[in-house]
């Protein structure tokens, strides 16, 4: 094995051009750990936010900083106490460290579950931030079979796997998206509805005369107070972005924290490998381009996931 990995690194808060890639030591397993050599790490949200120092006063960071939370790939080695997991095994999972954009990164084995063949490296890299973020949104609403939800950012990363989570239990499903999305979103077994002038009449109308039992935004705050105007209770009004107009109204604001757990993970990775869910992937970069990566990121218009391939 080298002696050496790679990682995305940066020194400093600021824009893309922070970051780099480093030569780092090779991780060693600690105990319960395995080595991971990375084949997809998801780029996330959250990690524009980490970089950026917008969110520095509740996740400060220690510099240099890695990046990155979802992984899959193969383990390569694994410390004293690990049982279920063995060199050559597929996994994919998920690391607290914030290193998983990497050649190779050290993981605890409980965080980690077995790839299915027919998930492939780059879903398998996305998706337990999308798919836990998700899970949390659809459990803070509580849908019912028969309700209707709108959804914000519908066709996004989390966005895309959500809507299919809530048609998959007979939910009716309102996609608030661009209209290039709106194909996509139809196929899927959800009522597109554009964003921009006049969405509340036309979320009305696509509604029907029963309404819109709950809200999930994915997008910001004005989407909160969109669904006031639509008399949804705030208890069923759920975000993931917008945490102080939520904490203003009495909306929700549950995470990928309130669904990081392994057996969630197992049972979202079952939804995609038995095709229930289909988890897009807008676009894979090198590792060396994560700064182009983050670029198409930011442009907040990019459907599914975007991944580095290290």
């Amino acid at each position: 094995m080298n002696q050496t990995a790679q990682a995305v690194r940066f020194d400093r808060y600021g824009e893309r051009d922070v970051l780099y890639i480093a030569d780092i030591p090779m991780p060693e397993p600690k105990p319960g750990e395995v080595v991971v050599k990375v084949r997809a790490a998801a780029v996330n949200p959250f990690d524009t936010m980490l970089r950026s120092g917008v969110i520095r006063d509740l996740f400060p960071v220690d510099f240099p900083s890695g990046q990155g939370s979802d992984l899959a790939g193969i383990v390569t080695a694994a410390g004293a106490g690990v049982d279920g997991l063995a060199v050559g095994d597929e996994v994919l999972g998920w690391s607290q460290s914030g290193a998983t954009q990497a050649t190779h990164v050290a993981v605890p084995a409980a965080q980690l579950v077995a790839k299915p063949p027919q998930v492939s490296w780059e879903v398998a890299g996305s998706l337990h931030t999308a798919g836990a973020t998700a899970f949390a949104a659809l459990r803070a609403v509580a849908p019912q079979p028969g309700e209707t939800v709108a959804v914000s950012a519908a066709a996004g990363g989390v966005g895309s796997f959500l809507v299919q989570m809530l048609t998959h239990q007979d939910v009716r499903v309102l996609g608030i998206a661009s209209s290039a999305n709106a194909e996509w979103l139809d196929k899927h077994g959800v009522t597109p509805v554009p964003y921009g002038d006049g969405l509340r009449e036309r979320l009305l109308q696509a509604a029907g005369p029963h309404g819109i039992d709950a809200f999930i935004d994915l997008y910001g705050p004005e989407y909160l107070d969109l669904a006031l105007t639509l008399g949804i209770p705030a208890d069923r009004i759920q975000t993931t972005v917008a945490m102080e107009r939520a904490a203003q109204i009495g909306a929700r604001t549950e995470g990928r924290h309130n669904a990081t757990a392994r057996e969630i993970l197992v049972e979202l990775v079952g939804l995609v490998a038995s095709g229930a869910v289909d988890l897009p992937i807008t676009a894979a970069y090198p590792l060396d381009r994560v700064a182009d990566a983050f670029a198409e990121l930011e442009k907040r218009h990019t459907r599914g996931k975007i991944v580095l391939i290290p």
